[in-house]
């Protein structure tokens, strides 16, 4: 282990929709401390359930107000007695403050340049003259390249992009996706970018989870679930017509979908001899490791999941009101990472029951390459590693036998 001499990361994840941007930059941190002494990483997040995880000795976060953005693509404060001005406000404040008092050396802003409705660009701007290296992080995939283009250019984010930020860290190979195609980003823009893989997931040094199955089973995940009871209504309907040829399924709705949706789904699994059901489980690592297969939609981190520990995987992405999830589901069909079926041919009880029989067979990742793609948290380390050597003073030094 080395140690870099008292740097300070902070780093944004707006979360309004889903766990995946709090997982991603929990992911990051926890990969650099463990790599580094003498690092300290707080993370800004507006998630719902962000003390339902385990964080390592030197990182923690700082909850901002939850914003839950609508399927329609609206924003709404998750207080309802708060109007969703006064939230964004509260948001901003608690960022600038956080930055002014935490001084950090790096700043890695996930996902969205100016975050949550341009609450990011006070701070932006105020660290830029604090010397404060400034890193936009990209999930391989973002949108179509017609919607985000629309998106971004209402904030002008492109040029934002370019005037503020030192680097841009795509998080993923840069042979499977360009996130920023068809946006006319500029050359300048461009030399910013460095493609570093996918995010290598691993168990962690926590016990076996009571909710893995003793018997082999198929692992059913929506992600943080708020829109993946779908998914769920879909397996259920396959294994109401076909369980006799199907292994147990243990499904996991997450922990941000609807009561209502739910409540139905644990009352008709009640009936179901070999399917489990689960709300949420923190060591989802420790579930997907023990899985024959994993059904699931195509997030960033189910996919680096499925990479990372080597399962076969039929996935039906979402398609609405983003497409980032069947572009990426579509890219890894291609690349024969995974098999994918949509929403519409998932409606196929008898279809979809027969690709669930067929799924603990079919050829894993690593025999299309898959396992090679996933150096992102490497780069990272090597990434940080360099910048603290170069900066004026760096006491960066190894530390014998360090653990």
């Amino acid at each position: 282990m080395k140690r870099l001499g008292n740097v300070h990361i902070l780093m944004y994840s707006h979360d309004t929709f889903g766990l995946g941007h709090l997982r991603r930059c929990r992911a990051i941190a926890h990969s650099l401390v463990e790599n580094y002494k003498g690092v300290s990483i707080l993370i800004i997040t507006g998630s719902q359930i962000a003390g339902a995880f385990n964080f390592s000795a030197r990182v923690d976060f700082v909850k901002i107000p939850s914003v839950i953005k609508l399927y329609n693509g609206e924003y709404t404060s998750i207080d309802k007695h708060i109007d969703l001005t006064d939230t964004l406000q509260m948001r901003q404040s608690i960022i600038q403050h956080t930055a002014e008092s935490f001084q950090p050396d790096i700043m890695i802003v996930d996902k969205e340049p100016l975050g949550l409705r341009g609450e990011m660009l006070p701070t932006l701007k105020y660290l830029k003259e604090q010397d404060c290296r400034l890193i936009l992080g990209l999930r391989d995939v973002m949108d179509s390249a017609e919607k985000l283009k629309r998106e971004w250019d209402q904030t002008d984010a492109l040029q934002h992009v370019e005037n503020l930020y030192d680097d841009i860290w795509v998080y993923g190979p840069e042979d499977f996706w360009d996130p920023l195609s068809g946006l006319g980003a500029t050359d300048e823009v461009r030399d910013k970018m460095l493609y570093l893989g996918f995010l290598r997931r691993s168990r962690t040094s926590s016990p076996v989870t009571m909710n893995r199955p003793s018997e082999p089973y198929l692992l059913v995940t929506g992600g943080g679930g708020g829109d993946g009871a779908g998914l769920m209504r879909q397996v259920l309907a396959a294994y109401a017509c076909g369980a006799h040829q199907l292994p147990r399924a243990l499904l996991v709705l997450g922990p941000l979908m609807p009561s209502d949706e739910r409540t139905e789904i644990f009352r008709q699994c009640e009936a179901m001899d070999k399917v489990d059901v689960i709300e949420f489980d923190n060591n989802m690592e420790d579930l997907i490791e023990g899985a024959s297969a994993i059904v699931g939609m195509c997030g960033y981190n189910t996919f680096c999941e499925v990479l990372s520990f080597n399962k076969p995987a039929l996935i039906v992405p979402r398609t609405n009101p983003r497409e980032e999830q069947f572009i990426r589901a579509r890219r890894a069909q291609q690349l024969d990472l995974v098999d994918m079926m949509l929403p519409g041919d998932a409606d196929d009880a008898v279809a979809l029951s027969a690709a669930l029989s067929m799924l603990p067979s079919r050829t894993r990742p690593d025999a299309a390459g898959g396992t090679q793609m996933l150096n992102g948290l490497e780069t990272i380390n090597t990434f940080v590693g360099k910048w603290a050597a170069s900066r004026p003073a760096a006491d960066l030094y190894a530390i014998a036998g360090a653990s």
